[in-house]
C-alpha cells in the first residue's frame, strides 16, 4: 500500500508518549498495517458526553410551501423520483438530505388528481398534516384520510400510495428513519402497481384499520397479536387535542397530570404493546401554555419538531428562534432545549404552543443507550 487512509503523527504532549525517532517509526507501520492506537484517538472516540455531528438549525414553514408549490407546477410524480418529496439537510451534515444523523424529514406536496404510485420499503415512516386535507393515503390497500393535525404512522415493509382527490394541493410532512437504515446498511425498497384500483381511490371517512383498531382502550380480539409498527394508521386530532386539553384540566383542578406546569405531553403507542408507535421513531405532541417557559431538557438521540399552532420562543443549544405555525426545527443530540410560549387566541385555536416532535428514542432505548436530564438551574 502506497498512501494509507491512516496518518499518525508523533506529538509531544502531556497525553501522549514521548515523540522518539522509534515511536515515528512505529507510527509508520501503524500506517502501513491499517492500525489506529487508542491513545492517538479516545477523546474523539470516547467524549464524556455525546457530540452531535448536526446543528440546530430552523426551517420556515412559509419559505417551504413556496418552494413545494414551485416544485408541483415543474416536476411530475411518477417512477423515478416516487414522491415529490423535499427533504430538510442539515447544514453540518455536508449537504445530505438528512435532518439529524438519524431522521430524514420532508415536506410532500400533491397536485388536484395526481397519484404518488405504490411502493415498499424498509424504512418505518410516518405522515403529519400541519394544514390541508383532500389525500388520501392508501396503506395496503386501505384508504386513509389525511386532515389537519391527523399522525398517520406506517411501519416498514408495507405497500403504500397516495392520492388528491381535492380540488386544491396539499402539502405534509413526511419522517422517516432513512439515515439511520442507510448507515447500518438494512435497507430494502421494492416497486408496486404503477395504478390504484378504483376501490383504493375511494374517499371514506374512516379507514378499515380505525374501524377495527381506533377505539380507546379496546383491542379487537380476532386480530390481537403483539405486532412491531401499529395496525392503526391514523391518530386523529381530536383525540389528540382532547388528550391535552384534559390533562392542562386536571392540572388546574390541582392533579399531577402534566411533565411541569403548564406543559402537557401525549404519546402515540401502538395498541398490541402499548410502546412506541414505530420501531424506530418515537412520536409525542407538547402543548405548552401561553406564559409558560419549560426547563432545558437534555436527551441521547436527536428530534425534530414542527409548530402546530401557536409562537413562541425556542432555544437550542447557543441556538434560539422565535417560531410559528409549520416551522420545523432540530434538536441534536443531548444539546438543551427550552420552549417560552407566546401564543394567544389569536394565532392558536387552543390558545397555547403546540409542538408535534419525533424522534430516535426507541432505537437508544433498545441499546440502554436512552438517557435525559432536566436542567433545575435557575428555577
Amino acid at each position: 500500500m502506497t498512501d494509507s487512509p491512516v496518518k499518525l503523527t508523533a506529538e509531544d504532549s502531556p497525553d501522549q508518549p514521548p515523540a522518539t525517532p522509534e515511536l515515528d517509526d512505529l507510527y509508520r507501520g501503524f500506517e502501513k498495517e491499517l492500525l489506529v492506537p487508542l491513545w492517538t484517538r479516545i477523546g474523539d472516540l470516547m467524549p464524556h458526553q455525546p457530540t452531535s455531528k448536526a446543528q440546530p438549525h430552523l426551517w420556515d414553514w412559509k419559505n417551504l410551501v413556496e418552494l413545494a408549490a414551485r416544485s408541483g407546477d415543474l416536476v411530475p410524480v411518477g417512477r423515478g423520483g416516487e414522491r415529490r418529496a423535499i427533504a430538510l439537510a442539515n447544514p453540518s451534515l455536508g449537504g445530505r438530505p438528512y435532518a439529524t444523523p438519524t431522521l430524514w424529514a420532508a415536506i410532500q406536496y400533491l397536485m388536484p388528481g395526481e397519484n404518488a404510485p405504490e411502493h415498499r420499503h424498509t424504512q418505518n415512516a410516518f405522515r403529519f398534516v400541519v394544514e390541508g386535507e383532500g389525500v388520501w393515503t392508501v396503506v395496503e390497500r386501505d384508504p386513509v384520510p389525511m386532515r389537519r393535525g391527523d399522525f398517520l404512522p406506517q411501519a416498514g415493509m408495507n405497500w403504500h400510495a397516495h392520492h388528491n382527490s381535492a380540488q386544491q394541493p396539499m402539502a405534509w410532512i413526511d419522517g422517516l428513519d432513512i439515515p439511520f437504515q442507510y448507515d447500518v446498511e438494512s435497507q430494502f425498497f421494492d416497486f408496486g402497481r404503477e395504478h390504484l384500483s378504483e376501490a383504493e381511490h375511494a374517499t371514506p371517512d374512516r379507514s378499515r384499520s380505525e374501524r377495527l383498531w381506533g377505539h380507546p382502550g379496546l383491542v379487537p380480539v380476532s386480530q390481537f397479536k403483539p405486532v412491531e409498527g401499529s395496525p392503526l394508521l391514523c391518530y386523529r386530532w381530536v383525540d389528540t387535542d382532547a388528550a391535552l386539553t384534559d390533562q392542562l384540566e386536571l392540572e388546574r383542578e390541582g392533579y399531577p397530570s402534566t411533565v411541569e406546569r403548564g406543559h402537557a405531553v401525549v404519546r402515540y403507542t401502538n395498541p398490541t404493546t402499548a410502546g412506541d408507535v414505530l420501531p424506530t421513531i418515537r412520536v409525542q405532541f407538547h402543548r405548552i401554555e401561553s406564559g409558560v417557559e419549560t426547563a432545558p431538557r437534555r436527551e441521547t438521540g436527536s428530534s425534530v419538531y414542527q409548530v402546530f399552532d401557536g409562537s413562541g420562543r425556542v432555544t437550542v443549544g447557543d441556538f434560539s428562534w422565535s417560531v410559528q405555525r409549520g416551522d420545523l426545527f432540530v434538536v441534536p443530540s443531548w444539546m438543551p432545549l427550552s420552549v417560552s410560549s407566546q401564543a394567544s387566541a389569536s394565532d392558536s385555536d387552543s390558545g397555547a404552543l403546540d409542538l408535534f416532535q419525533f424522534s430516535d428514542a426507541p432505537i437508544f432505548s433498545k441499546l440502554n443507550l436512552f438517557r435525559s436530564l432536566v436542567e433545575e438551574v435557575g428555577r
